[in-house]
């Protein structure tokens, strides 16, 4: 059909039908990782990002397209995951700027909204890099402003658009050498036009189908309030969703009298294909693996009720007892272990990860609000995430929010320990930054597809040994390749070696690693924890 103006009606169902593209695609987008190991999920962010926006373009049910667009921004900003979840937003959020106050939008307006959008999402990345999602964006607007001199029709306007964002996206590998080495296209960039093609397919059909709601995440749980370490007598709060096909009856009365057998406080509600649990138990560990045998697990969060916050906060109402501190901090992290150890070195609030570390912006948002404190340092503890952090404190009004970028875990866990007790907000963001610089992060996983990364030649299935992110060595051995890499690490300076060993790994396989280590370096201080971490095996840290 032929489409010369957009109004609210039509927007909402736009936006649904481009959520839904980008929902089916979402497998082969994740796909499109550089580093070769299972933690690319820049089509899961996205989708679930569009996800959110479009949810709240549905229920606007406005006719007015300003309204819609309105609505849909302010849902991307909030469910925004990942970096390219991020940009996504802020490309959503430009395009609600351009059409404020219009009742409905034409061609020459689309073309227009392109051009706000690009401004805005460029914006927003403090070093942009070409041949990203970015780069796709800037050749859409340039595709609309063409079409838009010829024709009116919005579909054909579209058609033009995706034709010549594929093919600056085929360009993508030869912008960012990257991409290239690892024979991919830029994966934001196709997830930007999965929507768009999703959006032309109703133009073209008018075959709408609702939205395809993937995000079983979304019910809040009021966190319980800490009470003294005297009283608990089962000092984990865990709870997370199980995605599962068949949530039936006989499946939730199983894992009720298991989690009864070492837990109390238990609550199992299934609704459709998801499964909400939450458990206060001493073995959290065992709950997440009994957990796993009924589905995939999302939104997991733990909290060790047996340490105390420094203010007590009273989570139902949103107020708090105590005059706040001068400084609190938020970190996202995942693995049981270092949930453990972020709260031990006095992290306030820890928001869950996931297996990818994708907690979105509200996520990261509700935690600032959460502590009681006037000025709020948040670890994003992944590249990742640092975005989704930056916006976060950019929608938090209240506190004075500072993102310290650290780029993982082992970062985060150095800028606290080196951080000491600062009453100067200045100086602690100095410290903390001087603190997530003076390691080397390393860590360990397996390949999950053959490929070639800083010269080094790895086939699918290899243990996969990096430093500060890049990718040193390779081994068909784990222990090999654990020793190899701290032994490239370690320099005459070296004082501290700390182990983390993840979820995959044999308490006493770990231990028997870690000797051979202390051994080999005995002039070093060596620790070994347990992280508990997803995906990589190993995470170590070389000071």
């Amino acid at each position: 059909m032929v489409i010369k103006q957009i109004d609210g009606t039509l927007a909402a169902r736009l936006i649904v039908s481009g959520a839904n593209s980008l929902s089916g695609d979402r497998g082969k987008i994740d796909a499109l990782n550089v580093f070769p190991v299972p933690d690319g999920d820049t089509g899961t962010n996205m989708s679930l990002t569009m996800i959110e926006a479009a949810k709240k373009a549905e229920e606007s049910g406005s006719k007015n397209v300003s309204d819609v667009f309105s609505s849909c921004a302010s849902g991307a900003l909030r469910g925004a995951r990942g970096n390219s979840g991020v940009i996504l937003s802020q490309l959503i959020r430009g395009i609600s700027k351009y059409i404020d106050s219009k009742n409905y939008i034409d061609a020459v307006d689309v073309a227009n909204a392109f051009d706000i959008a690009v401004k805005t999402a460029y914006g927003a990345v403090m070093k942009p890099k070409e041949g990203t999602i970015l780069t796709v964006a800037s050749s859409c607007a340039k595709a609309a402003h063409e079409a838009a001199e010829k024709t009116g029709d919005i579909g054909e306007l579209l058609k033009h658009v995706i034709n010549e964002a594929e093919i600056t996206l085929s360009k993508t590998p030869e912008m960012l050498p990257e991409l290239k080495e690892a024979g991919v296209v830029d994966s934001g960039g196709m997830g930007l036009i999965s929507v768009l093609k999703g959006a032309l397919l109703y133009i073209e059909t008018g075959n709408y189908k609702g939205l395809n709601n993937l995000d079983m995440t979304q019910e809040k749980v009021n966190v319980p309030v800490y009470t003294e370490q005297k009283n608990i007598k089962f000092g984990y709060c865990t709870e997370f969703f199980i995605m599962s096909s068949n949530p039936n009856e006989s499946v939730v009365n199983n894992l009720s009298d298991y989690l009864l057998s070492i837990g109390d406080s238990l609550m199992v509600v299934s609704d459709k294909d998801v499964i909400k649990v939450h458990v206060h138990t001493n073995h959290p560990g065992l709950v997440i693996e009994k957990a796993l045998n009924y589905g995939a697990l999302n939104n997991i969060k733990i909290d060790n009720m047996r340490i105390q916050h420094s203010s007590k906060i009273d989570f139902l109402n949103g107020k708090f007892e105590e005059e706040p501190k001068e400084i609190g901090f938020v970190s996202v992290s995942n693995g049981e272990g270092f949930y453990g150890i972020f709260k031990d070195i006095g992290v306030d609030c820890i928001v869950d990860g996931g297996q990818t570390m994708n907690p979105s912006s509200d996520d990261i948002l509700n935690a600032i609000k959460n502590v009681n404190a006037k000025n709020i340092f948040v670890l994003p503890n992944n590249k990742n995430v640092v975005l989704s952090c930056h916006q976060a404190a950019e929608m938090c009004k209240e506190k004075n929010v500072s993102v310290i970028s650290t780029n993982n875990i082992l970062q985060g866990i150095s800028a606290i320990i080196n951080c000491g007790e600062f009453s100067d907000v200045e100086e602690a963001k100095e410290s903390l930054n001087y603190g997530k610089d003076i390691i080397k992060s390393l860590y360990v996983a397996s390949s999950v597809r053959d490929t070639s990364s800083n010269g080094v030649s790895i086939k699918k299935g290899d243990f996969i040994g990096a430093i500060d992110g890049e990718i040193i060595l390779c081994d068909k051995n784990l222990e090999n390749c654990v020793e190899k890499l701290v032994e490239r690490a370690v320099g005459d300076d070296t004082e501290v070696i700390a182990v983390y060993y993840g979820r995959d790994v044999d308490k006493e396989d770990a231990e028997k690693l870690y000797n051979n280590i202390k051994n080999s370096f005995p002039d070093c201080e060596t620790e070994l924890h347990f992280g508990g971490q997803f995906v990589y095996y190993y995470m170590i840290s070389v000071e």
